[in-house]
């Protein structure tokens, strides 16, 4: 499994001169070779390698392998997208590998290549990040991000083969309470709209301004937002996965495709709610932090869990009585809505057992 560990640069005067120079010419040089890849239709890295690894070298001051990472930087954007021409930011992230960055851990420094050549520059970061950065190191990052520099680095972990266990915890997803369990525990998203209605207030009152200054705050409080949420987003799913792993079950979702759409929402603000909140983000941090643990993760058809009573198995969508309570109309049983259908994805998880892990898949995922 992979993780990013991200550590912050200190570098001097000098050497953060140095960085952004490099940055800047680096993005420089993606751009001729998108542009390049643009009018000749060639977007595969092998052959755009071969079409312009040479002249890139002779207009830019970059190493070679350097180069190579931003041929292979425009290739995937391509891969993304190949009706528009791709063009980069003069302070986007560029890539290196271990032949133009090196790592002194016992002295918390990198050696990394810049357009003035190789710089030693002392790194800080947290226990956790420096753990995963002993292990097996892939690519790193270089960005910037309000006037500091950062390094992004792909780490290879071992994960403990899933349990096998026979029960399993129901978790909800939704707008009002982000997260709601099948024990009844409501995981409130009570804090995150409290920010997001403080941050649309504000944006609200920089949007009618429209200056120079107005646009550089707007930028900032939506980066102020984005960690917010994703904050938010790792407590609950350390939660949810140190739960599951105490009392010995594996964590049932509902599959999330088309959420969005099947999420009824009523009004603007309630349609605000629905926009500003990543079931995907929180739900990819639920299954990375559970395959770390050995907790199977399993993901079941949500069709209907809402409508459906546990007791006597009655779908009805007069069950829903309100957005917060579900009330049967064949047997009476009455329950908070996002508890009930917690349960009711618990019970589709464990109909086939031993459960294994069904996770995301293998991609890099973020640590917290």
């Amino acid at each position: 499994m992979k993780l990013t560990a991200q550590v912050k640069l200190l570098p001097n005067p000098d050497q953060a001169f140095a960085l952004l120079k490099t940055l800047e010419i680096a993005n420089d040089a993606c751009n001729i070779i998108s542009q390049k890849a643009w009018n000749d239709h060639c977007f595969r890295q092998f052959p755009l390698h071969h079409l312009t690894y040479q002249a890139i070298r002779e207009i830019f001051p970059l190493a070679a392998q350097v180069v190579v990472r931003c041929i292979s930087k425009v290739a995937d954007a391509y891969k993304v997208d190949q009706k528009v021409m791709r063009v980069f930011r003069p302070h986007g992230a560029i890539a290196y590998d271990n032949r133009i960055l090196s790592w002194k851990m016992d002295r918390s420094e990198v050696s990394i290549w810049t357009i003035t050549g190789r710089m030693h520059i002392p790194f800080v970061c947290g226990e956790r990040q420096r753990e995963l950065l002993v292990g097996i190191r892939g690519e790193s990052d270089l960005s910037i991000r309000e006037g500091r520099f950062y390094l992004s680095t792909s780490c290879e972990v071992k994960v403990p083969d899933p349990k096998l266990v026979t029960e399993a915890m129901g978790v909800d997803l939704g707008i009002v309470n982000i997260a709601t369990d099948s024990d009844g525990i409501v995981y409130s998203g009570d804090s995150v709209e409290t920010k997001r209605r403080i941050y649309s207030h504000r944006r609200r009152n920089l949007q009618r301004k429209k200056t120079k200054a107005a646009k550089r705050k707007l930028k900032k409080i939506s980066g102020k937002q984005a960690r917010f949420q994703k904050d938010t987003s790792h407590l609950i799913s350390k939660r949810l996965v140190q739960k599951a792993q105490d009392t010995g079950r594996a964590i049932a979702m509902e599959d999330l495709g088309g959420i969005r759409d099947r999420v009824t929402v009523r009004g603007r603000k309630q349609r605000a709610r629905n926009a500003n909140w990543s079931f995907y983000q929180l739900r990819q941090y639920i299954s990375y932090k559970a395959e770390l643990a050995g907790v199977p993760v399993i993901f079941v058809d949500p069709r209907n869990t809402s409508r459906t009573c546990p007791k006597c198995g009655c779908v009805d969508k007069r069950n829903r009585v309100t957005q917060s309570i579900f009330s049967c109309v064949s047997c009476g049983h009455s329950a908070p809505a996002d508890t009930n259908a917690a349960v009711n994805i618990a019970a589709r998880a464990v109909i086939n057992q031993p459960m294994v892990s069904n996770h995301l898949g293998s991609g890099t995922s973020h640590f917290h």
